[in-house]
């Protein structure tokens, strides 16, 4: 269930941050973060 719920927050996370980035160096960022959230949740 955890596991679950860890993966549909990144997966949230990840749709929000695609549906803001504008630019080119905005989407690096957005995957950065994304790769962060993940992670974290892995620890």
């Amino acid at each position: 269930m955890k596991k679950l719920l860890a993966v549909s927050f990144i997966l949230l996370v990840s749709a929000s941050a695609l549906a803001g980035c504008n630019t080119i160096s905005g989407a690096g960022k957005d995957v950065q973060a994304g790769g962060q959230a993940v992670q974290d949740a892995a620890e």
